[in-house]
């Protein structure tokens, strides 16, 4: 079951979108605490918009690159 190629494809794409989320919602939600126990309204919010697009940007190089290896 786990050698098959279009279960390996599925997984692959299953853990990006996982991947995705949390490399954009976790930054945001810690910016979130971080302006709730801080009392920095709206920094630590913006500053994990910041953060998530960046790590965005960089998922994203990471799998164009490796489109472009196959």
């Amino acid at each position: 079951m786990f050698e098959d190629p279009k279960f390996k494809k599925y997984l692959e794409y299953l853990s990006l979108g996982g991947e995705i989320a949390i490399a954009f919602s976790a930054p945001i939600l810690a910016g979130y605490f971080i302006d709730v126990k801080f009392e920095t309204s709206p920094w630590g919010i913006l500053s994990g918009i910041l953060i998530g697009v960046l790590l965005m940007i960089s998922i994203f190089v990471r799998l164009i690159k490796n489109f472009s290896d196959k």
